[in-house]
């Protein structure tokens, strides 16, 4: 029996199968289905197929339905011969058939999606007071017998009473929706809080047991320490101080002021702060404030100030000064007026270092070498803010460049004296030098070297002896950026933890 074919077009593929069918019945072979445009935004897809029809029952069909060609874009007539193409034709149809009758047959698997979907159709009927018949626990079950849901079939039978309560609106089903999803975000909410707070408690318990054990192994290790005093010399540390002992008195600081402040600590600490290092170590911070003295910069005194710098050879005073006026004449907020007056005339590369200073911050600088020459020389610079004197460095035990030094403080002008000493000196040596200085009547220590020095205790023990305050720290060799106010917190915490520039703090 010959076959024919046929092709029909569509915007899909079903549109077209769909005109061939209308044509030719359900009873049809389809031999071929292909693309012939792509969708785009302008215009729809274009979709070709090729059926096959027995000639004699085709022209019967449609002889009542169809006119020729208005269908079809293309018709071609061929005889198919029974042993070639229509043998493989009929092949290739049961195949597709016996296909399809096998996937009609497979029973229905209930996948994640369908679960997700049949618990929010409960949840929704639910909320709606509305039944639901959705599986608990969906498995296999085959196609035929799924219960069919009332809420999605529009077909199915009222599943409550006429004169049960109304339906609710899909408003009200949207804001009992939202009310159940709010309730869950808030209860999620208060569960994380409350695992975060009782991870905080338990972190702080693990801190507070490390922190006894630390202690305790502190306590074991200091059991066995060097550094305790003879009862005979009238102080016994106890173990529990014998770290912070060690510290200060690795620093440099006197014997004899370490063992005043332990034995005030002893005295005045109360029992229940003993047993923690963090709390023994604050109190001693506490009583190493109290110990020194720092002075404040007074800026908003109106009047004239005129500073001298003294203090042996090499402890920097030349490059104090220098640090000095750029200070007060860069950078502070307001620009002060300064004027530089030398009295080291015995070192031509110090003046010359300072007159090279001078010229950079374009500052007034005068050279005096007579005694008498200075009230003239101050009088020079009366339009400045600040005066600042330098003077040649020298030993400490050379008494006549001291008197020298003194007979330029015999003037009518109030001179602040400010000793400037090196931190990386012994106590001792620091001790002697000041008093050696002191017929000068210092009012104030600077400290130079700072960054070459790792003990702090000999100017804690200087300044508690002397009782005369700090006023800047010289902490690196640049100008002007390595000088800084001093002050008691600073200093605390280098002579417990080590030189650290304020930048890194």
């Amino acid at each position: 029996m010959a076959k024919k074919l046929h092709t029909f077009m569509g915007d899909t593929p079903a549109q077209a199968l769909k005109k061939a069918q209308e044509t030719f019945g359900s009873d049809i072979l389809l031999v071929e289905n292909k693309e012939i445009r792509k969708k785009s935004l302008t215009q729809p897809g274009l979709y070709e197929i090729v059926i096959a029809v027995d000639e004699i029952e085709g022209k019967a069909d449609t002889q009542d339905k169809i006119e020729p060609k208005a269908e079809s874009s293309t018709s071609l007539a061929l005889e198919l011969p029974q042993n070639s193409v229509q043998k493989k034709l009929d092949e290739i149809a049961e195949k597709k058939m016996a296909k399809k009758r096998q996937e009609a047959n497979k029973p229905r698997i209930y996948d994640e999606v369908t679960l997700q979907l049949s618990n929010a159709v409960k949840e929704i009927s639910q909320i709606a007071n509305v039944p639901s018949n959705m599986p608990e626990s969906p498995s296999i079950m085959p196609k035929d017998s799924m219960p069919e849901s009332p809420v999605l079939s529009s077909n199915a039978a009222r599943p409550y009473p006429i004169n049960a309560a109304p339906k609710p609106s899909k408003a009200q089903i949207m804001q009992k929706l939202d009310e159940r999803a709010n309730e869950r975000i808030q209860d999620l909410q208060q569960t994380r809080l409350e695992q975060h707070i009782n991870e905080r408690l338990e972190l702080k318990e693990i801190k507070n047991e490390l922190d006894d054990l630390n202690d305790r192994l502190k306590i074991i290790q200091n059991m066995l320490w060097e550094e305790k005093s003879p009862k005979n010399e009238g102080i016994n540390i106890p173990q529990e101080f014998a770290e912070i002992y060690r510290i200060a008195k690795s620093s440099g600081m006197s014997r004899e002021h370490l063992d005043t402040i332990m034995q005030l600590s002893l005295e005045l600490m109360p029992l229940k702060m003993r047993s923690s290092s963090t709390t023994i170590k604050r109190y001693f911070r506490e009583v190493l404030r109290k110990m020194i003295y720092c002075r404040s910069e007074n800026l908003n005194n109106n009047d004239k100030k005129i500073m001298m710098l003294v203090g042996p050879t090499g402890v920097g005073k030349t490059t104090t000064l220098a640090k000095l006026a750029a200070r007060y004449s860069l950078m502070l907020n307001k620009r002060y007026r300064v004027g530089v007056i030398t009295l080291d005339t015995y070192r031509l590369a110090a003046v010359d270092q300072l007159m090279a200073y001078a010229r950079m911050m374009k500052l007034s600088i005068d050279t005096v070498v007579e005694p008498e020459e200075l009230p003239k020389a101050i009088d020079s610079l009366k339009h400045c803010d600040y005066i600042l004197i330098d003077t040649a460095g020298h030993s400490q035990h050379d008494r006549g460049k001291l008197q020298n030094i003194k007979s330029y403080l015999n003037t009518d002008y109030k001179i602040d004296i400010s000793l400037v000493l090196a931190l990386n000196a012994k106590y001792e040596d620091l001790k002697d030098t000041y008093n050696a200085f002191s017929e000068l009547d210092i009012d104030t220590l600077i400290f130079s070297k700072l960054d070459e020095s790792r003990n702090f205790g000999n100017m804690f023990s200087l300044v508690y002896d002397t009782k005369k305050p700090i006023s800047y720290l010289s902490i690196g060799q640049g100008v002007p950026n390595d000088l800084i106010l001093a002050s008691n917190d600073y200093l605390v915490d280098c002579l417990l933890d080590g030189f650290k520039s304020p930048e890194s703090k």
